[in-house]
């Protein structure tokens, strides 16, 4: 079965806010001592925000997958303190989306920057290939 082409092109973008808790610490997960924005969480909310780009965009038989990440985690934030991540597609091409990533403060100071790259699949295929846990 021929792979549809993805109903995306450069430009499509969303953005998410999120509100740092103690449990978004870098403390609280295990990547350093600090209590401030860890920056496994910053990358999560990086990757977030590319799923909610893509939203919408395909049908209920596909779904995207991460699989590259560069991030530049540059300023500390603290419990309390509020971070928006917007995530743009600058390429898209077969199944394969890049995106830019961009995450600031409430003073829109830049906290970190990169890009993720993700491939589109069909749910059911990706999840037929899953080794059990077993094995």
């Amino acid at each position: 079965m021929p792979q549809q082409p993805i109903p995306v092109s450069p430009g499509t973008h969303a953005e998410l806010t999120h509100t740092v808790t103690d449990a978004d610490t870098a403390e609280a997960v295990g990547s350093g001592d600090l209590p401030v924005l860890g920056t496994p969480r910053l990358l999560a909310l990086a990757e977030a925000a590319t799923v909610r780009a893509l939203a919408g965009h395909l049908g209920a038989d596909r779904t995207s997958v991460g699989t590259r990440v560069s991030l530049e985690h540059l300023l500390p934030t603290p419990v309390g303190g509020t971070v928006t991540v917007r995530a743009e597609v600058v390429y898209a091409d077969g199944r394969l989306v890049r995106f830019s990533v961009v995450a600031e403060d409430a003073a829109r100071r830049l906290v970190g920057q990169g890009e993720v790259t993700r491939v589109v699949v069909d749910r059911e295929r990706f999840l037929a290939r899953v080794p059990s846990a077993d094995a």
